[in-house]
């Protein structure tokens, strides 16, 4: 009954149109008032040591990052080296579209920050190539959320603390399959294209002219080596290695590309101001509801309800795969992350699936979330910037999103995928 009471407080709180982070803390002291599991001071108490994380650190200074090298004149110059690599086939600019977000993702660990910075420069270009508005935004929409599946990624860093799983290795393991997922978009952008007629810039393809992009974008194109290099290198943790990567983007802002300004720089700081102290609230209180989903014995049940079906591995992570992106569409994925990781680890532990895999897939699982309503924060960003209704981009994301499913699951059933670069570098 006590499981029962937690779901349904959780789920009530959810529905109504307060903040997230209020209404799972809602939650956590109705149910404290009800059962007296824990006093307020033992709740706060915790909420303050999940805070108080060092790793935790790695996710305010990623999230500066990201902005800080997109005003910072990074975003044009990725999309010209996407440009002239595949910019030439059919429908070349939607793939340059996702390859750029690949680009960017490596450096953002953000699904909505690689929306906005790609999607501004190429949308207004795609149409200028007579592909339909429409069928951009929901390229860009789609491939943004590859920003938090290509490493660093800041989900994986919420996983790695939440499951006590290390960052670096999860760094490592999330660059096969951010390549799987870009290229099955890739795939699905040609098929659609050639349908449609979209052609190519025209151009012939250059070494020269592509290294000449790469050279001119070299100090962009450096940041995810420092920030991996440094990582396993042993140089610096993955907290470190975000500051670093403030710093290194704050020095070519200012003196190599000269784009960013101290007006632009004290915008990026009061902006990333307010989504750290919301997303702080909301691992507060996730962490809380995740303490007494423990306490009410919610994951034994769960994995015998789910043994019940199938002690199959293969079976279970289908059934998992398939909650993760229906929880995914309902919560946002911080929270979702935070409350379900442990819960689900602790089921497909048991049956060898790898804690370094597992948190590849939830991380993939839930990037579908930006793209499927009624959360889709990268669908009404999209919908905001570019002025087209959601269901116009729905429409057109549809294959993209099919498309993503599909590398999930080859994801999840071919580990190695995930696992080759650890195992090596190990």
């Amino acid at each position: 009954m006590d499981a029962l009471v937690l779901s349904l407080l959780f789920v009530g709180f959810l529905v109504t149109s307060i903040p997230i982070g209020i209404a799972i803390g809602c939650a956590v002291l109705v149910f404290v008032l009800i059962y007296d599991v824990s006093g307020f001071s033992f709740m706060f108490q915790n909420m303050y040591s999940a805070i108080n994380s060092f790793p935790l650190m790695a996710v305010p200074f990623f999230m500066l990052t990201g902005s800080i090298m997109e005003g910072g004149g990074l975003s044009q110059r990725i999309v010209n080296v996407a440009n002239k690599l595949v910019g030439n086939r059919t429908s070349g600019l939607a793939i340059v579209a996702i390859l750029a977000c690949m680009f960017f993702g490596a450096i953002s660990g953000s699904a909505p920050a690689t929306l906005a910075a790609i999607g501004t420069i190429m949308v207004p270009a795609m149409v200028k190539h007579r592909y339909s508005k429409n069928f951009s935004v929901g390229v860009v929409t789609t491939a943004g959320g590859l920003g938090i599946i290509i490493p660093p990624s800041i989900p994986l860093v919420i996983y790695g603390v939440g499951t006590m799983t290390s960052i670096g290795d999860l760094f490592i393991a999330g660059i096969g399959p951010g390549v799987v997922v870009g290229v099955f978009l890739m795939i699905t952008a040609r098929i659609v294209g050639k349908k449609r007629g979209y052609t190519g810039t025209g151009e012939r393809f250059s070494f020269r002219e592509a290294g000449k992009a790469a050279w001119e974008a070299k100090w962009a194109l450096f940041m995810p080596l420092i920030i991996l290099g440094g990582i396993y290198g042993g140089i610096f943790t993955p907290t470190e290695a975000a500051v670093v990567g403030v710093v290194y983007g704050m020095f070519v802002g200012f003196f190599i590309y000269k784009e960013l300004t101290i007006k632009r720089l004290m915008e990026v700081f009061v902006d990333n101001a307010s989504l750290v102290g919301a997303s702080f609230l909301i691992f507060g209180f996730a962490t809380s509801l995740s303490f007494l989903v423990s306490v009410t014995m919610l994951p034994d049940r769960l994995s015998e309800a789910i043994s019940m079906i199938s002690t199959n591995k293969y079976v279970v992570l289908f059934i998992v795969n398939i909650f993760l992106i229906l929880l995914g569409m309902l919560m946002d994925t911080m929270s979702a992350n935070l409350i379900f990781s442990p819960l689900l680890l602790s089921i497909v532990a048991p049956l060898g699936v790898d804690p370094v895999h597992f948190g590849i897939v939830i991380t993939i699982a839930l990037a579908l979330g930006f793209v499927t309503p009624p959360m889709a924060t990268n669908l009404f960003l999209a919908s905001t910037i570019f002025d087209i209704p959601v269901q116009e981009i729905i429409k057109e994301e549809l294959p993209f999103v099919f498309a993503m499913i599909l590398a999930l699951f080859v994801v999840t059933f071919i580990p190695q995928i995930s696992l080759f670069l650890v195992q090596f570098l190990h």
